[in-house]
């Protein structure tokens, strides 16, 4: 099998990344609801996030995201969601709060870099 998420770990589809080690990617979903809406994937394939051998590590790494998200915006609320049917891949969604929701449907290139700049975790 060969999802998205598979291509987007082995380089083979770019990405705009937010975060990554040597066991966790994470990047901005291409379909964002909100400002940072970022997909945080393990690079070991799970088909589920239950499955994931490093559970405990990346839900800490989920949690080391929202935090560092919680500053970039000065606010506390940041939202997790674990839905699992877009793509057969663990995958969790966190998203920052936005008070002016709106579906960012103008996803474009300089869209995505401006929003990884004021997200990544990342040295650009």
């Amino acid at each position: 099998m060969s999802t998205v998420f598979h291509k987007i770990v082995s380089g083979e589809i770019p990405c705009y990344k937010i975060y990554e080690d040597e066991d966790f990617l994470a990047f901005l979903d291409i379909n964002p609801v909100c400002d940072g809406h970022t997909l945080l994937i393990p690079k070991e394939y799970s088909k589920w996030v239950w499955d994931v051998p490093k559970y405990n590590e990346y839900f800490a790494v989920a949690r080391k995201i929202a935090n560092h998200f919680r500053k970039v915006t000065s606010n506390d609320f940041v939202s997790m969601k674990v839905i699992g049917i877009d793509v057969p891949y663990a995958h969790i969604h966190i998203l920052p709060y936005d008070p002016q929701y709106k579906n960012k449907s103008h996803f474009s290139h300089d869209y995505a870099l401006e929003i990884q700049r004021k997200f990544s975790m990342i040295t650009l």
